[in-house]
């Protein structure tokens, strides 16, 4: 069973202009998530979702250079680019990421996928629906097929085809959908190991920069945790953001 794993990365974010090639002690923030990705046990090819906008050429060109697998779609129509990387991929299990993510963590990846490949009758998995994580450790798995048929059902005006597999969470009672909530040692749901604004680049700073100097190739999330909780004033350095995500919960 084919695992893929695709990163939604474009330049031209309202914020944000080009965050996910902003570099961090030498590296783009997208290598850095490429590379944490990569980790992953279960997780068979990590490929780049970008756009057709010429914008996203300086991604298209990164990923060239970087050998890093890129996919190029529609720029507002993320369901349908989303979908089509999956069906010209054969991804049979589908784990959905954000280029703000530049830390999302594979040991969590991989848990999520082994309770979702046990649990075997779930469409859709995530920590999303509720805010217990860190923002920024955003963990979504479904079925490729699923995403597939709602691209095919959904009308072309949709507004919400600007995003991909909340679509699915869209018909609960058509999808078997679960949410796995944070144990309490990764509670922090108002940490936000994201990048929207710039702000939010000094923590990400100060995070790889720490690890970087211990030398450290790889660290998880209860890594991070640990540092921030030495260091309890970090987390307040991009607390003021507001972040729109929030109003799709709502």
């Amino acid at each position: 069973m084919k695992i893929v794993a695709s990163i939604q990365a474009r330049m031209n974010s309202s914020r944000f202009p080009g965050k996910v090639l902003q570099t961090v002690c030498g590296k783009p923030l997208l290598l850095w998530q490429v590379e944490r990705l990569r980790n992953s046990r279960l997780i068979d090819e990590v490929i780049v979702a970008t756009s057709k906008n010429k914008l996203d050429r300086q991604i298209i060109d990164f990923c060239s250079t970087n050998n890093i697998k890129a996919f190029i779609g529609s720029e507002d129509n993320v369901l349908d680019r989303v979908a089509n990387l999956i069906a010209e991929n054969n991804a049979e299990i589908h784990v959905e990421c954000f280029g703000d993510s530049p830390l999302i963590d594979p040991e969590l990846i991989d848990q999520f996928l082994g309770y979702f490949l046990k649990r075997g009758k779930i469409d859709f998995l995530s920590n999303t629906l509720t805010t217990t994580y860190p923002a920024g450790m955003e963990t979504i798995v479904y079925y490729g097929s699923v995403l597939q048929e709602l691209n095919a059902k959904l009308p072309a005006t949709d507004p919400l085809r600007e995003h991909a597999g909340y679509n699915i969470t869209r018909f609960r009672k058509k999808y078997f959908i679960e949410n796995i909530e944070a144990p309490s040692w990764y509670y922090y749901p108002n940490l936000h190991l994201e990048v929207d604004e710039p702000v939010d680049m000094l923590l990400i700073t100060e995070i790889i920069s720490y690890f970087e100097k211990l030398g450290l190739e790889f660290y998880n999330l209860s890594k991070i945790l640990d540092f921030i909780r030495l260091n309890p004033n970090l987390a307040e350095i991009n607390n003021a953001v507001e972040r729109r995500w929030k109003d799709l919960k709502k």
